[in-house]
């Protein structure tokens, strides 16, 4: 269900963007347009879409501003383990992110972190974080200590886990994106 959600959120956007950037990027509007969609005539010969007034919410936007917050912390200490060497890429990390505040902890917590942070996964603690912990001084409060993912990594979202080969029909991925495959394969998208 989560994933049709995106895909609907994805061609939305997708319509709405390439009507608007046609008029400043005619050609390569119109081929992305008729690439998504054969059967239409030039994406010049669209109406602009009108975003929908409810799709505006103050109060969404808050909680993503705070979950925002919180994802600078832990993109700058994955960014001084990449200027280390310490990793190459964000997917080679499952931090422990600590926050103080109770309500930020449970917004984080409430939302797919390690999915917003790029991450193989992710801790969200309420403990006190330990001295050496990444910290910004914008940001107080927020504190990240640095591990390394453990287990193998999935060849379809590269993400390092636990269960990559858990599905013996789908040996080099992780139980979820076998899942994804077998979903797609049902639907007819994916060659048997």
């Amino acid at each position: 269900m989560k994933r049709k959600a995106a895909l609907q959120v994805v061609r939305t956007l997708f319509d709405h963007l390439v009507t608007w950037l046609a008029p400043m990027l005619p050609f390569t509007m119109e081929e992305a347009w008729l690439q998504r969609h054969p059967e239409a005539t030039s994406v010049h010969l669209e109406q602009f879409r009108a975003v929908d007034p409810a799709w505006r919410d103050e109060a969404l936007a808050a909680r993503w501003q705070a979950i925002r917050k919180v994802r600078r912390v832990v993109m700058g200490a994955l960014e001084e383990k990449r200027r280390d060497k310490a990793i190459g890429s964000s997917l080679e990390a499952w931090p422990t992110v600590h926050v103080a505040d109770e309500a930020t902890r449970a917004l984080v917590a409430g939302s797919d972190f390690a999915e917003i942070c790029i991450t193989s996964g992710i801790e969200i603690s309420g403990e006190a974080a330990p001295d050496g912990a990444f910290t910004l001084a914008d940001t107080p409060g927020v504190a990240v200590v640095f591990a390394r993912a453990d287990g193998a990594k999935c060849t379809r979202s590269w993400k390092i886990t636990g269960d990559v080969g858990s599905d013996p029909q789908y040996p080099d991925v992780s139980a979820r994106d076998a899942q994804a495959l077998r979903e797609l394969k049902a639907a007819g998208r994916l060659a048997a």
